[in-house]
């Protein structure tokens, strides 16, 4: 599949992008340079431009074989890379999948992450046909769980000492969102 663009109102959702007309990786390794960024995405170890460039190169080719679906979540007016969005672990053929997500750290707590999340959800469920998409993260990661609150998600359970998180094992909250779950009503 070809990479699917989405306007999301006051957010514009495009692939990423390494070229010489747009250049998401120094926003990319600002955000991952981030101390809770890094504290809880750390295990992508992106830490220089050249391994962002990897980053994006992987995530723009894995649309092409249906692995997984991105989205650079970009200021509509501006073009500033706000936020990214992962919908990966695709299986088409059962419908299911599960989001990650991240945001540039002078966005956070504005709605972007919700607001662009569910507009990738109403294309998720309702252009590419998947059923139910998985979201979970440390137990301690409140501004996530805040994400997937927003945006309609069931807390289904814990999954325990899942991740490391400060050099810990920590717990996962795992979340669903499925097609039929009616539209959140924080953002009605």
């Amino acid at each position: 599949m070809e990479p699917v663009e989405i306007n999301a109102g006051e957010y514009y959702l495009r692939a990423f992008r390494h070229d010489d007309r747009v250049d998401d990786v120094p926003a990319i390794v600002e955000a991952f340079a981030d101390e809770e960024t890094n504290r809880y995405l750390g295990n992508l170890e992106i830490t220089s431009p050249g391994a962002a460039e990897i980053y994006v190169r992987f995530l723009t080719s894995s649309w092409k074989h249906d692995h997984r679906w991105s989205w650079a979540v970009c200021d509509a007016t501006t073009a500033e890379l706000l936020a990214g969005i992962v919908v990966r672990d695709l299986d088409l053929k059962t419908g299911v999948g599960e989001v990650m997500c991240w945001s540039q750290p002078r966005h956070r707590g504005k709605g972007v992450l919700p607001t662009a999340l569910n507009s990738i959800l109403g294309w998720v469920f309702g252009g590419a046909g998947l059923h139910r998409i998985a979201y979970r993260h440390a137990a301690s990661n409140k501004a996530s769980q805040r994400v997937a609150e927003k945006c309609g998600f069931t807390l289904e359970g814990r999954l325990r000492e899942e991740t490391i998180v400060d050099e810990q094992r920590e717990d996962q909250l795992l979340w669903s969102r499925l097609a039929t779950d009616p539209y959140p009503e924080q953002l009605r």
